[in-house]
This record gives C-alpha cells, sequence and structure tokens, in this order.
C-alpha cells in the first residue's frame, strides 16, 4: 500500500473506533485488532470499508455481530474524511 493509502486507511479506523460507546474500549471485537480494511483509489481519491471481523479476535469463525454491518468513507490523499456513507445510524 502507499502511504496516502495508508493515511486514508488509518483516519477511517480512527473514525469508526471512536463511534463506540467507551464501555467497549478493552474488547478485541471492537478494536483495530477485530477489523478488516480495505482501501480502494479513484480518480485520487480512498475509499476505505472497514468490516468487523469478531473472527480475528477468537470468536467462532462466520460470527457476525449484526447484519452486512460495514462502515464506507471517502478520504482524501492527506488522510481527511470527506464523508461517510450512510448505511449505519
Amino acid at each position: 500500500m502507499d502511504g496516502p493509502a495508508v493515511l486514508a486507511a488509518h483516519a477511517a479506523l480512527k473514525r469508526v473506533l471512536s463511534r463506540y460507546p467507551k464501555e467497549y474500549a478493552k474488547s478485541c471485537a471492537f478494536s483495530a485488532k477485530g477489523m478488516e480494511v480495505v482501501v480502494g483509489e479513484e480518480r485520487g481519491m480512498y475509499f476505505v470499508r472497514i468490516n468487523p471481523r469478531p473472527d480475528k479476535c477468537g470468536w467462532e469463525a462466520g460470527t457476525v455481530l449484526g447484519f452486512d454491518v460495514f462502515e464506507l468513507y471517502a478520504v482524501s490523499p492527506e488522510g481527511k474524511v470527506l464523508a461517510r456513507y450512510p448505511s449505519m445510524p
């Protein structure tokens, strides 16, 4: 991954983690370890999809925390979150 893609992924992941209640902070399933980050680039803008992956934290494979739960963000090459796809409240 190139530098701007890493910045985009980091910015989006920080945004997702900041939305969880503070009491979830110690749970692996609600940490960076429990997330899958997918980054794509189109015309100089990065699109970052973050999928919860509780199986990375020892949960049984295929475990989901909600139906088709994901976060999708548009992020600048400088790491500024420009928009969030309104798929979840």
